[in-house]
């Protein structure tokens, strides 16, 4: 593992904290970090971590405390409190 790959999942790490402390300013800017570090080193984020941030508004996301998560037909929909919808196929 090199070290933006550590750094990534270190800063996935400390998002996940912030925003379970009520912080989600702080988380944000981890998961902005996060983005623009895989996208300089031509990285692809790990799948939790691209499934549990919001595209729209980068914050991180927690089922039942600022996002919403519904099954329905062969996918999961992951709602954001910004309004944003995510739908992932299930695994």
């Amino acid at each position: 593992m090199g070290i933006a790959e550590e750094r990534i999942e270190r800063l996935a790490t400390l998002a996940r904290s912030a925003v379970s402390d009520g912080e989600e300013d702080r988380a944000r800017e981890y998961v902005r970090l996060a983005r623009r570090i895989a996208e300089r080193n031509r990285l692809s984020l790990p799948r939790a971590f691209r499934r549990f941030t919001c595209d729209a508004c980068d914050v991180y996301l927690r089922p039942g405390q600022n996002a919403r998560v519904r099954l329905q037909d062969g996918h999961v929909v992951v709602r954001c409190d910004c309004g944003a919808t995510a739908r992932y196929p299930y695994d």
